[in-house]
């Protein structure tokens, strides 16, 4: 007998047993919100994971732990809440793509409810995204608007990444804390939200204001543009303000993941809601 196979199986603090788990075939690393897909999201590292285990509105199908990955959430005592299966490190690189750091870490898992454009609170700051399709952006600005205490993003329902895989991964756990609102029709939105008061600001290289100079107020809607195109027109045009991000170096434009927390922390700053 090995010494693996002597060793004892162990208990997560609060959790289920633990369990040697089949392998499993790897699904698409992320896909766009209409593709059709009613399948589960994945979730993978250990910010990503852990902050998914400690929510009760995500609902955990599927757990899959290394049993390095198991002890330490046993020693953080965190909660599985599903039976996990013990895989081994390879068997998750497989599962996932090349450049995924899982960390040992692997849940599928229900998407989160979306709340509507009616339930957000008048005060603070909101994000909208303007297809922006990029995964790894919705997930940095989504970290960023965790960041910032961002009430909720608002994105398309179309054209836009799936919270799940590197999208997920990339917001280190941020999904779990800043609400998403997907909907059909942005420029209805973007309507409804200046109906409710919000102060909509898009956000484009071509703005008439600097936004440093505008004045804000609570509640705000920065509305952020799709890599390469920026904000389209009807979405220009439906914001009540247009404003430019000045910079003083020779290169003008961000990446639309730097844009968003530079305009959070003018936003923030202006506000009051630094402190």
């Amino acid at each position: 007998m090995s010494d693996r196979e002597r060793k004892p199986s162990f208990r997560s603090k609060g959790g289920k047993p633990f369990q040697k788990g089949a392998k499993f075939a790897r699904p698409p690393a992320w896909r766009e919100r209409d593709s059709g897909s009613d399948g589960p999201v994945i979730l993978y590292g250990w910010h990503t994971v852990s902050a998914a285990l400690a929510n009760p509105e995500r609902r955990i199908r599927k757990l899959y732990l290394t049993e390095n990955a198991a002890k330490r959430l046993a020693e953080e005592n965190i909660k599985t809440r599903v039976t996990p299966e013990i895989v081994r490190p390879g068997d998750l690189d497989r599962r996932l793509t090349p450049d995924a750091v899982h960390q040992g870490l692997l849940a599928e898992a229900d998407p989160l409810p979306s709340p509507g454009i009616d339930t957000l609170a008048l005060e603070g700051i909101v994000l909208v995204l303007d297809q922006i399709t990029d995964p790894h952006n919705v997930g940095a600005i989504l970290r960023s608007a965790a960041a910032f205490a961002v009430k909720a993003i608002v994105t398309t329902a179309r054209h836009s990444p799936e919270a799940t895989g590197v999208l997920a991964k990339s917001a280190s756990g941020a999904l779990e804390l800043v609400p998403v609102v997907t909907v059909q029709n942005l420029a209805r939105a973007l309507t409804e939200l200046n109906d409710r008061g919000f102060q909509t600001v898009g956000l484009d290289s071509q703005g008439a204001e600097d936004l440093g100079k505008v004045e804000l107020q609570q509640p705000l809607a920065l509305v952020l543009g799709a890599e390469g195109k920026g904000l389209r027109q009807l979405t220009r045009e439906t914001c009540r303000t247009v404003a430019r991000l000045d910079m003083p170096g020779e290169i003008k434009s961000l990446n639309v993941s730097n844009a968003a927390v530079l305009a959070l922390y003018i936003g923030a700053s202006r506000l009051g809601l630094m402190g």
